[in-house]
C-alpha cells in the first residue's frame, strides 16, 4: 500500500512564465513573509497536489496540506491570511461577501490583462480561450 506524504504547508502555485506574476509571488515572499511554499505551476507535481494543468494555467491556486483547492482571488486571501502583520485581517475580509464578490471580478479582470500590468511580457497573456471565456466563481 502506497502511504501519502503529507505537507506542513500550504503550496502557491503560480505561473512561472509570467513575469508580473512570479514578480508579485516575489513580493509576497519578501514584505508578506506568508507561511507557505511558492512554486510555479510549470515545477509543480500537479498530479500530487490535485489540481489539473488546466486550471493551474488559468489561476494562481493555494493547496492546503489536507489538499483543498482555493483559486484565484481566493487563493490570495489565503496569501493574505498566512502572512505576518495585519494582512490576515485583510485576507478574512476577501472571503466575505459582497467583498469576496469584488474581488472576484478584480481578479478576473486583472489575469485577463496581466500581459499590460507592470513587469508584464507577452508570456504573460492567457491562452485566448481562457481570456475570453466567463469562469465560475
Amino acid at each position: 500500500m502506497q502511504r501519502r506524504t503529507t505537507r506542513r504547508q500550504p503550496v502557491l502555485v503560480h505561473d512561472g512564465d509570467c513575469a508580473f506574476c512570479t514578480s508579485s509571488v516575489r513580493f509576497a515572499e519578501r514584505r508578506l513573509r506568508p507561511r507557505c511554499e511558492a512554486t510555479p505551476w510549470q515545477f509543480a507535481d500537479l498530479a500530487r497536489l490535485g489540481v489539473a494543468q488546466q486550471r493551474a494555467e488559468r489561476e494562481v491556486l493555494w493547496v492546503t496540506p489536507a489538499g483543498s483547492v482555493h483559486g484565484g482571488a481566493q487563493a490570495v486571501a489565503k496569501l493574505l491570511m498566512s502572512s505576518r502583520g495585519g494582512w490576515p485581517v485583510v485576507g478574512a475580509l476577501l472571503t466575505l461577501p459582497p467583498v469576496r464578490w469584488a474581488a472576484h471580478a478584480a481578479y478576473r479582470f486583472i489575469a485577463r490583462n496581466r500581459q499590460r500590468l507592470p513587469g508584464g511580457t507577452a508570456a504573460c497573456a492567457l491562452p485566448s480561450s481562457a481570456r475570453n471565456s466567463r469562469q465560475p466563481s
